[in-house]
């Protein structure tokens, strides 16, 4: 199967639409779920408009790219506007908790043995 690039949309387009921005302020994960605070406004800039309405319930960032067709890093830009004034909340992923929390690994070893002679 032959893989078709990645479009990643006019590059004027994608300057306009961050406003010349190449980073995010604040750092989404891939899968940080993000949910609208507010219905979007009148004057609002299209592309928060729209993000604000796939977020009604919650979004990974990865969702909010692939449905509005923009890379990562602009959904990142517009995501950190978003953030930034309140439009919306992120709810990053749990990290793991430390090791030191997580089960023995002798007691994993006798539920392996365990499972393997069910």
């Amino acid at each position: 199967m032959m893989r078709r690039p990645v479009d990643i949309g006019d590059p004027d387009r994608l300057y306009t639409v961050t406003g010349g921005r190449s980073r995010a302020d604040d750092p989404f994960d891939l899968v940080t779920l993000v949910v609208s605070e507010c219905e979007p406004s009148p004057g609002m800039q299209s592309e928060h408009a729209r993000i604000l309405d796939l977020c009604r319930h919650p979004t990974a960032v990865v969702e909010i790219a692939a449905e509005m067709k923009l890379p990562i890093t602009v959904v990142r830009i517009l995501l950190g506007d978003l953030l930034t004034t309140g439009h919306i909340t992120a709810r990053h992923p749990r990290a793991a908790k430390s090791v030191a929390s997580l089960p023995d690994s002798a007691l994993l070893q006798e539920v392996l043995h365990g499972l393997r002679h069910l």
